[in-house]
């Protein structure tokens, strides 16, 4: 059976203050680096491995030391004008609007149904995969989007789960259908 483990990047100085992230290309802050190093060993060897072109996505599997395929498809949700703001300053009102509806995207921004068609698309071309344990670098919003793809069910289930930096889950892949098997497994620095 091939295996796909969804790996978040390490923390960066924004997730620490509690900023919105998005497409702001932050690198890893100190403990981010050693997340890395830790969800490395915990998950070991891996045959391919696949990244956001994030820099904190990047300077994750790094540390896996093998070729690195940088995949557009699993960058970060794009919040727009709200990059950049801590979550905090979103309205209680308007967190419930984007809760409840998936085609919600914030100012010049994404929605959740947008992100999980491309992270779909991209989890389709592993449905074939039989022995291959394939690494995926990403963050918190298309993980959570693979996450509803193996369960089978809409991309609004991502507000009732939640994932810790360098946090990994885990999809078994048999004869086409995912199973998730692990999730927001961590090693605590």
């Amino acid at each position: 059976m091939g295996r796909i483990t969804l790996l978040r990047h390490g923390q960066t100085d924004f997730n620490a203050t509690g900023l919105l992230q998005g497409r702001v290309d932050n690198p890893l802050n100190s403990i981010g680096i050693l997340q890395a190093q830790k969800a490395a060993q915990m998950i070991g060897p891996v045959d391919r491995v696949i990244s956001s072109p994030l820099k904190r996505a990047i300077q994750t599997a790094e540390v896996f030391n093998t070729k690195i395929e940088l995949s557009e498809q699993w960058i970060e949700l794009d919040y727009g004008d709200w990059d950049g703001t801590p979550v905090a300053s979103i309205s209680k009102e308007v967190w419930e609007e984007w809760k409840r509806n998936p085609n919600f995207a914030p100012p010049n921004g994404e929605s959740l149904y947008k992100l999980g068609q491309r992270v779909r698309s991209s989890l389709e071309s592993f449905k074939s995969i039989s022995t291959e344990h394939v690494l995926i670098v990403a963050h918190v919003s298309p993980i959570k989007a693979a996450i509803a793809w193996a369960l089978g069910v809409g991309d609004e289930i991502g507000w009732r789960t939640r994932l810790d930096t360098a946090s990994y889950s885990q999809i078994r892949m048999d004869k086409g259908l995912p199973t998730l098997t692990k999730f927001n497994i961590t090693h605590k620095t």
